[in-house]
């Protein structure tokens, strides 16, 4: 039998909304990703980037590596590096929260913060000088393929097993875009007929863990053929669900999430039918420094 704490990674589970989607033509199931070992949707990613260099042999154990993150990503690379015994440093804006901080620092990362001012295109253009000036190995996650591979080879594979080939739906809120990339790619495989809708922020709004990307900015994976509609949410919205999952489904999430359930409650009152498959990307222990429950 395997006992690596990597095959924890994986294979969460879905739970049909009981209370909040009231369409009695339509399921609607909610993918909790706060289930991975890490606590979030980027184990799959970071556990794929780093292998997938370790065995191409890009990187090695003495490695200076480094990854410009909004938080869950470097929770998910600083545990994984702390297997493999690999030294990491991970970037992020200084607002980030402090359970964020503190855990990455517990498995063992250096972590860097940068202005809040300059936000995540900020942290990002400081990791890139890093890789050009002191030779440091950058993962890149907006533009790695092994990112959004991860996804078409366990989470698409999953929903697909998991609806006993039902889903016709499936909502993600877009950061990176890897989770949406590769579970859209491995479902339009199966039937092309799936429905694949990306959530944004509206204008002016900040939701940690998915943005609007300005052009220059837009990550290198994303495809835009692969996502059927996007639709936008407000901070407001997303921060209500988050608490309203809580209260009603039992659910503790972020506000990415909450977002993303938004967008998933918003089209199943559109449908005469269907089932539909929502990411709740992470739990919401790690917000409690934050104001998202008060």
């Amino acid at each position: 039998m395997n006992y690596n704490l990597e095959r924890l990674i994986g294979n969460t589970p879905l739970v049909e909304s009981k209370v909040l989607q009231q369409n009695p033509n339509v399921k609607l199931l909610f993918k909790l990703e706060g289930d991975n070992p890490g606590g979030s949707v980027k184990d799959r990613a970071a556990f794929n980037m780093i292998t997938s260099a370790l065995e191409r042999g890009a990187i090695d154990k003495n490695s200076k590596l480094i990854e410009a993150t909004s938080g869950n990503t470097g929770i998910a690379l600083a545990m994984i590096a702390s297997i493999y015994g690999l030294d990491l440093e991970i970037v992020m804006p200084e607002n980030a929260t402090k359970e964020r901080v503190q855990t990455m620092r517990a498995y063992g990362a250096k972590v860097t913060l940068t202005s809040k001012d300059i936000g995540i295109e900020g942290a990002r253009d400081f990791a890139e000088n890093k890789v050009k000036q002191e030779g440091f190995y950058m993962f890149d996650q907006f533009s790695n393929p092994d990112n959004w591979k991860a996804h078409y080879k366990t989470t698409g594979p999953e929903i697909w097993r998991d609806t006993e080939h039902k889903v016709t739906h499936f909502v993600s809120s877009m950061g990176t875009t890897g989770t949406i990339m590769g579970t859209s790619t491995f479902l339009k495989e199966q039937n092309k007929d799936i429905q694949i809708v990306g959530v944004q922020p509206t204008d002016e709004s900040s939701i940690p863990g998915i943005r609007k990307w300005p052009e220059e900015y837009l990550p290198k994976i994303f495809d835009a053929s692969r996502v059927d509609q996007i639709i936008e949410v407000s901070e407001d919205e997303a921060r209500v669900m988050a608490k309203e999952l809580a209260r009603k489904e039992g659910i503790f999430s972020g506000m990415s999430s909450g977002g993303a359930t938004v967008a998933a409650l918003k089209l199943c009152e559109q449908l005469d039918q269907g089932v539909v498959v929502s990411i709740i990307c992470d739990r919401g222990d790690r917000y409690l420094s934050s104001d998202l429950f008060d």
